[in-house]
């Protein structure tokens, strides 16, 4: 008979393989998926000529034609950001992403680094399983930030 934590893995890793194939399988969920990674890198690329203080209070919002819309939380960012719109765009540029125009828009309730920091941890402990599942993606994937967090994540729930 099952326990209680086999149940939720397998309601978990069936939930898993459902959006996994809803993104493989469905136009709209690749495109989706591939407008994300877009936004991504882009932002991460934007982030790479931005202050710390600024880059964590910045997110990519909208890309249209060859405009990105940057969102900020107040006014001093989106000033700050105006400023150094010539050196986001020349970095996009050599980055590959051909685009020419930075759009600044003020969102209020956007989440700040300080807003995620306050929230309280929530952390639940990997069993044996889930945690060579993890040690094997971390062997799996390329060098480079997300291996770098599974190694942590990994390392982390060792200690445990």
């Amino acid at each position: 008979m099952f326990n209680h934590h086999q149940k939720k893995r397998q309601r978990s890793s069936a939930w898993g393989q459902t959006a996994l194939g809803w993104v493989d399988s469905n136009p709209t969920g690749a495109e989706v998926l591939a407008t994300a990674r877009m936004l991504l890198g882009i932002e991460q690329s934007a982030r790479q000529v931005l202050p710390p203080a600024i880059a964590s209070h910045c997110q990519v919002a909208k890309l249209e034609s060859n405009a990105v819309l940057l969102a900020v939380p107040s006014a001093a960012y989106a000033a700050r950001l105006r400023q150094l719109a010539p050196r986001i765009v020349e970095r996009l540029n050599k980055d590959g992403w051909n685009l020419n125009e930075i759009n600044v828009k003020i969102q209020a309730n956007l989440p700040t680094k300080q807003t995620i920091l306050q929230r309280p941890k929530e952390s639940v402990p990997l069993d044996g399983h889930a945690l060579e599942a993890f040690e094997g993606l971390r062997n799996n994937l390329p060098s480079g930030p997300l291996a770098d967090a599974v190694a942590r994540l990994v390392e982390r729930h060792k200690q445990e």
